[in-house]
């Protein structure tokens, strides 16, 4: 049987996989149902999809900090539920959705709801040793990568039988999840270690304030917006370089995407933790970022490099989940929500700038106004962006070691009810 702490974590690695499930399966279809509003007119419903892209980020860089510091108020089990139920209500509206403003409106709401992640990471800080924090970190990212490799799978497959049953498939997923926590999901954060919530720290320019309260944690939270940029550059021209560069069809595409999710879960679930306590956060940080800088390299000189680069530079995932087990351990359980609101708003400013700074890089290196071409540019960008974080990193966590201790809410998970309930302190 599972300890109360193991049952925790199984629960959120199932919501966060079910919410990417859900996500990956809309996205081969609504690209096509915004082309059907449009009436087949391509370059319009392009503009569109690049606006809900947009106002989807933007949504996240607003209320990742709100619903963290929100969970630090009321604790992590409400607001997690209410965004599986608010999530499964959004995909029932862009079933529905008559016209392309309802399909907007529907964006709008998943916006806000996926914010979650950041209250479901705060959740596994709550209930993980910190010692375990960076492998429970990678668990969810190997979440990410089954829910991105399974669901446009599945999706595509729905989608050639109504181009609007992905989006029912997808509602059902997340009420599942929302009826699960419902019965399941204990709650983690005592209220004997809530704060209060306030506006000042649930605003964007708020949540930077955490941020910079120690050198180490702003310092960890620019590597982090540098990573969030660079990789950026993977879902932006990918495909354009690919197909320019190695004149690869749809089905090598495919396969290339399928290998790096397959890849990514392996590293997740058997790589990530065994390294980091071998070697120790700081050093995997680096070695993650450096990783992630050769694969980028690696993708330019040739196209047996480029298939060689695919698994080194997923060994980026080594910095992620090392950076946030830092930074972790560099705020009080109080400001855990908060803290993860924070990342998750960086993260958002991430989606923002990227898609322009590397399609840009990309368009122009290969332009037909100049005689030279150069497709491999924005990798190479992409690199020196990465190799500079991991500088940034090395220098800020000198004295990483020296961790202050906190309050360790994983050693006392034993005493958290399934509800929301007084502690009788």
């Amino acid at each position: 049987m599972l300890s109360k702490q193991k049952a925790a974590l199984v629960f959120v690695f199932i919501t966060v996989l079910l919410d990417m499930l859900a996500l990956g399966i809309i996205v081969p279809v609504l690209p096509k149902l915004i082309l059907n509003f449009q009436g087949g007119r391509f370059a319009s419903a392009a503009i569109i999809g690049g606006v809900f892209g947009t106002v989807w980020a933007v949504l996240q860089f607003v209320v990742s900090p709100i619903l963290g510091v929100l969970s630090d108020r009321v604790g992590r089990r409400p607001v997690i539920l209410l965004s599986n139920l608010g999530t499964s209500l959004d995909y029932v509206v862009m079933a529905l959705a008559p016209t392309i403003w309802w399909l907007f409106l529907g964006r709008v709401i998943s916006g806000i709801t996926t914010s979650s992640i950041a209250v479901a990471s705060a959740y596994v800080s709550d209930v993980t040793p910190a010692e375990r924090r960076a492998g429970a970190y990678g668990m969810i990212s190997a979440c990410f990568g089954i829910g991105f490799v399974v669901g446009p799978a599945v999706g595509g497959f729905l989608g050639n039988i109504d181009p609007r049953l992905p989006f029912w498939v997808a509602a059902a997923l997340s009420m599942v999840n929302f009826l699960y926590g419902l019965f399941v999901l204990p709650e983690s954060l005592p209220h004997s270690l809530r704060s209060p919530f306030t506006w000042r720290r649930a605003n964007p320019i708020g949540a930077l304030g955490l941020l910079r309260r120690h050198h180490e944690l702003f310092g960890l939270s620019m590597v982090n917006l540098i990573g969030y940029v660079a990789h950026e550059a993977l879902p932006t021209i990918f495909v354009f370089y690919t197909i320019y560069r190695y004149a690869w069809d749809e089905r090598t595409i495919g396969l290339s995407l399928a290998l790096v999710g397959i890849i990514t879960i392996i590293i997740s679930a058997a790589v990530i933790q065994p390294v980091v306590s071998r070697i120790g956060e700081r050093r995997a940080l680096a070695a993650g970022l450096l990783s992630g800088a050769t694969g980028f390299v690696l993708f330019g000189p040739s196209q047996l490099l480029f298939w060689i680069g695919l698994p080194v530079s997923c060994l980026w995932m080594l910095a992620s989940s090392s950076a946030q087990a830092i930074m972790t351990r560099r705020v009080l359980p109080t400001e855990q929500g908060e803290l993860q609101g924070a990342i998750g708003m960086l993260r958002s400013v991430g989606m923002l700038v990227g898609p322009g700074l590397f399609s840009g890089v990309f368009a122009y290196s290969v332009s037909s106004r100049h005689v030279w071409k150069l497709p491999s540019a924005a990798w190479f960008l992409g690199a020196i962006l990465l190799g500079t974080a991991a500088l940034v990193a090395w220098i800020v966590t000198a004295s990483s070691d020296e961790v202050p201790r906190t309050i360790d809410l994983s050693a006392s998970l034993k005493d958290v009810r399934p509800a929301d309930e007084p502690s009788g302190g």
